[in-house]
Formats: structure tokens, C-alpha cells, sequence
């Protein structure tokens, strides 16, 4: 037993002082084994984690914000809050700017994915998250809208349940912490192949990432995925695109894509964002 738990305890040691993003695609367990949750939570610190939570994609912020503050308080973290930010003039409060400063956790849950780019876009809050993260300070975590934002151009809505057509998906903004991807969450729940495949055909120089619900992506700052909890991750690589008709038909009608490459992840499996890569399977157990 005391092996086992010098094992355990060998493991978790690096996820507690490794920063990483967590790219989550919705209703993630909060209530038994919060395997997701745990792992931001260690990746923000441990007991030492200061964890900033910004519900701005939220209806209900203050509900759910406190949701997720009494989960990781729970957990055992040193220090949780609540950054209610629901106007862009908040993101210059020097109470949150100093949080952001010195947070090792921020958290973006679920709700408009619209709602917290208008909030958080091109202020210097979101300017310090950016920085934090690139400089490998901060654990960043986002939740169905929260994680739909991660990439520079961003899925704002759309269909589902039909073939792959310029009007199924609207594209924004978001907010541009991993570039090089657009993400699509909810993902096998709501038929939401077209639609990412749709976004991809606009933008086939980035990579599409659908992510299930209670399943996450976590990145690392290598820039390897590694996915966790009870979905898949699927990945839309156009890098080999050999013809799309995408700028010669109505906006309704049928795209064609040649030569899309579609991996789909399951737990425990890694691919490389930037290399297009799979990597062999980690020796994650659930």
C-alpha cells in the first residue's frame, strides 16, 4: 500500500507544479469522481492553488461561478474567487488585475461563448491570462463556452444534423490563447461533425478539435494533447486538403473537402498540435 501511494503521489507531483490548458467540451462530472476538475486543480497548485474563477459566459454568473468555487474549495485550495466581470470596464479594476496577476488557476466556465469575447476581448485582463499562460505561470481551464474560445477564430453557433455547408457554423473572434485551432464542444452529443468540418473548410489553414461532453483535451505546453474522461476528442487536420469547392458554392449549398485526415481520441491518447502527429499512448490509468 505505502508503494502504491509513493507511486500515486510520484505522479501527481509534476501536475502540481506543471501548468497546462484544459479544453473541456461541457458538462463535466462535478459531483463523484471530478476526475477533470481534480486534474485542473493540481495543475493549478494543489493545496498551494490560487484559482481565479470568471463566469462571464454565464446567464446566472454569480450561481455558477459559486458552483465552481465550492468544488475547488472543497478540493483543498489555498485561495478561490470570484472574478463576476460582466462589464469590459471591470477588466481594469486593480482588485482583478491584481488576482490575475498573482492566481496560478484561472477557470472560464460554460454559458455564451460571444457573452465572455465581448467581456474579455482586447482588455488587460485577458492581455495578462495570454501572458501568464505563455509564460507558463498560470493553468488555464474553459468549459463548453469556455473552451470554444480558445482558438484565434471561434465557432459562435450553427446546426447541426445536416451535411457540411458554408451556413451551418457562424465564425467570430475568440480568444486566441492556442491559435491555431478551432474548437467545437458538446461534440458527438449534438451532432456537431458538419458543423466543425464547415469551420474548417473557411479556415483549412488551422486544425479542428471536437470534444465530447465530460471529456477533456488537456494541452501541455509542448504543445501535446492528451485527452481524459469519458468521450473522445476528434481531430480535423486539413493539412493535406487536395480540393474544396468552399468558394464556389451558396452559402447552403453541399461543400466538398478532399483528403481530410479524422483522428478520434479516446482516454489516454496524445497527438501533437503542432507536429500533426499521433504520439503513443501515455501510461494515464482511469
Amino acid at each position: 500500500m505505502a508503494q502504491l501511494e509513493a507511486q500515486l503521489l510520484g505522479m501527481r507531483k509534476p501536475q502540481a507544479t506543471t501548468t497546462a490548458v484544459l479544453i473541456i467540451g461541457g458538462a463535466e462530472d462535478k459531483v463523484h469522481g471530478r476526475e477533470i476538475l481534480q486534474t485542473f486543480f493540481l495543475r493549478a497548485g494543489a493545496q498551494n492553488a490560487h484559482i481565479a474563477i470568471i463566469p462571464s459566459a454565464s446567464r446566472e454568473p454569480a450561481i455558477i461561478g459559486s458552483r465552481y468555487m465550492s468544488i475547488f474549495e472543497e478540493m483543498g485550495a489555498k485561495q478561490v474567487e470570484l472574478l463576476d466581470i460582466r462589464e469590459r470596464q471591470q477588466c481594469e479594476d486593480p482588485d482583478i488585475q491584481k488576482c490575475l496577476d498573482t492566481c496560478t488557476g484561472v477557470f472560464w466556465t460554460g454559458g455564451d461563448q460571444l457573452r465572455l469575447c465581448g467581456v474579455l476581448a482586447d482588455t488587460p485582463a485577458m492581455e495578462t491570462i495570454r501572458q501568464r499562460v505563455q509564460r507558463k505561470e498560470l493553468t488555464l481551464a474553459g468549459t463548453s463556452a469556455g473552451a470554444a474560445v480558445m482558438g484565434h477564430y471561434m465557432i459562435a453557433g450553427g446546426g447541426s444534423g445536416e451535411s457540411p455547408n458554408r451556413s451551418l457554423v457562424d465564425l467570430g473572434t475568440g480568444l486566441g490563447i492556442i491559435p491555431e485551432l478551432i474548437v467545437d464542444q458538446h461534440f458527438q452529443n449534438r451532432n456537431r461533425m458538419a458543423r466543425l468540418i464547415s469551420a474548417i473548410a473557411c479556415y483549412p489553414d488551422r486544425l479542428g478539435i471536437g470534444i465530447d461532453e465530460d471529456t477533456c483535451a488537456l494541452v501541455e505546453n509542448d504543445g501535446t494533447l492528451q485527452v481524459m474522461g469519458k468521450g473522445t476528442v476528434t481531430v480535423i487536420d486539413p493539412g493535406e486538403l487536395t480540393h474544396t469547392n468552399h468558394s464556389e458554392v451558396s452559402a447552403t449549398d453541399p461543400l466538398s473537402l478532399h483528403n481530410l485526415r479524422l483522428h478520434i481520441l479516446s482516454y489516454g491518447d496524445r497527438y501533437h498540435l503542432h507536429k500533426r502527429q499521433i504520439l503513443p499512448t501515455s501510461h494515464l490509468q482511469k
